[in-house]
């Protein structure tokens, strides 16, 4: 998460990136960040509660968390910088990555029962 605030709030005046020209790339990086932050909270979250939260529990919990990182992540960027800008579509693209890693968390991990956590 500290990797995304860094990147979220950094100004690349300096940077050329006009060569770079994928349309929406923007909005694939969010999703992209966002869908891995959902799949590292989930397993975060599962690894220290020892298991104390069932898996579609332990996934709302890193979704949600996620969801409102981000959006306070657009918020600050839009108040804070004048070098930034917070954007609806970056929220959404934040969100859909979010909900994708968190499904796939979901998914990969359905009727499996946990190693660690029985004593």
């Amino acid at each position: 998460m500290l990797l995304i605030t860094i990147l979220s709030l950094y100004s690349f005046e300096g940077f050329d990136t006009q060569k770079i020209s994928i349309p929406h790339l923007d909005k694939l990086v969010h999703f992209v960040f966002y869908f891995i932050a959902a799949i590292l909270g989930s397993m975060l979250i599962k690894e220290r509660t020892k298991g104390q939260f069932n898996l579609l529990g332990t996934v709302i919990i890193s979704m949600v968390v996620v969801i409102i990182y981000g959006i306070v992540i657009e918020v600050i960027q839009n108040t804070f910088t004048n070098y930034r800008s917070g954007d609806l579509y970056d929220v959404l693209a934040n969100s859909l990555g979010a909900f994708f890693g968190g499904g796939i968390i979901f998914i990969l991990f359905l009727g499996k029962t946990p190693l660690k956590w029985k004593d």
